[in-house]
């Protein structure tokens, strides 16, 4: 059973919510976990090229492949994590669900498991419109949306840090000073877990 998580992190936070996504789905036995990011775009390598902490970010995820639609295509289940632009996942996985036309029309997607996860710069930065927004075109491919109950702990809090029912998130900071904390690491567990569950369920 191939859970595939794929994300984007030019600064480190969502590739930290990857591996922990990727732990949590990792404790399901039958689970045989695939990390993948997204194509960086080249006119942002030459961005990050002048960013001596971007270009550290980039360099711990050279040895992690690229997502391609035959990844997508052999899944059981799919996680999706993106930083937030303006509300939104970030052009980088857009580009990715873009080139799924042909799995859309061959339905090859359909029924699977599928889950998503964010970090934003502020506490209402986007956090639930760019998980609500992902959601839209996992839908279109005919996918089962996987989100967080409240019964996992860390849920109910008042704390300025991340956790909603639609999907793991992290506040990141203006300057992406902050880190994930350990609660919303462990959230992010307990995506990874969950939608593991529910696509062995599915499997059976």
């Amino acid at each position: 059973m191939k859970i595939v998580i794929v994300y984007y992190s030019m600064y480190g936070h969502t590739l930290q919510m990857a591996k922990a996504v990727a732990e949590g789905a990792s404790s399901i036995p039958q689970a045989e976990v695939m990390l993948r990011r997204v194509q960086e775009f080249p006119e942002v390598d030459k961005i990050i090229d002048q960013n001596e902490f971007a270009s550290q970010v980039r360099e711990q995820q050279k040895d992690i492949p690229v997502c391609t639609v035959d990844d997508l295509r052999e899944a059981d289940a799919v996680i999706l994590g993106s930083p937030t632009r303006y509300g939104n996942m970030c052009a980088q996985m857009k580009q990715l669900i873009d080139s799924t036309a042909q799995l859309w029309l061959k339905g090859e997607m359909e029924g699977k498991p599928a889950a998503v996860f964010t970090s934003t710069a502020s506490t209402h930065g986007g956090q639930e419109t760019t998980l609500l927004t992902m959601m839209v075109p996992l839908l279109h491919l005919g996918m089962l949306i996987v989100g967080i109950p409240y019964s996992v702990p860390g849920m109910i809090h008042t704390q300025a840090r991340g956790g909603t029912p639609y999907g793991a998130t992290t506040i990141a900071g203006g300057q992406g000073e902050l880190q994930p904390t350990s609660e919303d690491l462990e959230i992010c567990k307990a995506l990874g877990r969950r939608v593991a569950e529910v696509a062995a369920k599915v499997r059976s």
